[in-house]
């Protein structure tokens, strides 16, 4: 993947995925001075483990019938001062649907090892829930 990454001023950027032109904005939080009317980078970072556990689960459960569509991922990310960093990660991954304790058991190890869980530094502390709606 290559992007290429734009400082527009007033703490507002642009990243650009090259190959279909599609765009991501993101600002500082108010904290920083702000607006906080896009999402932050630190919380594209969040969104990112969300959408990885999904997608993860999505393309490796499919060959197996294993289907998710309107799973949720309901996240909650926090900042620690010193140093300045992500602290924590709270996720509630909701799944729509029956499945067996087999495919429960999947679902869950395959979204907690996701390519975004592992790449997660070991001091952000994660807590990932999940619920079976079905």
């Amino acid at each position: 993947m290559t992007s290429t990454i734009t400082y527009l001023g007033d703490f507002k950027i642009v990243s650009q995925h090259e190959k279909s032109g599609a765009t991501i904005e993101t600002c500082a939080p108010l904290r920083e001075g702000g607006t906080s009317e896009l999402f932050s980078p630190s919380d594209i970072f969040g969104i990112s483990y969300g959408q990885s556990m999904l997608m993860a689960v999505a393309v490796l459960g499919e060959p197996r019938g294993i289907f998710i569509t309107g799973a949720t991922c309901e996240l909650k990310k926090s900042t620690h001062p010193e140093p300045k960093r992500i602290g924590t990660i709270f996720c509630i991954v909701r799944i729509p649907g029956k499945f067996t304790d087999k495919e429960k058991k999947f679902i869950e190890e395959t979204a907690l090892n996701c390519p975004v869980a592992l790449s997660i530094h070991p001091n952000v502390q994660k807590t990932v829930m999940f619920e079976f709606e079905g």
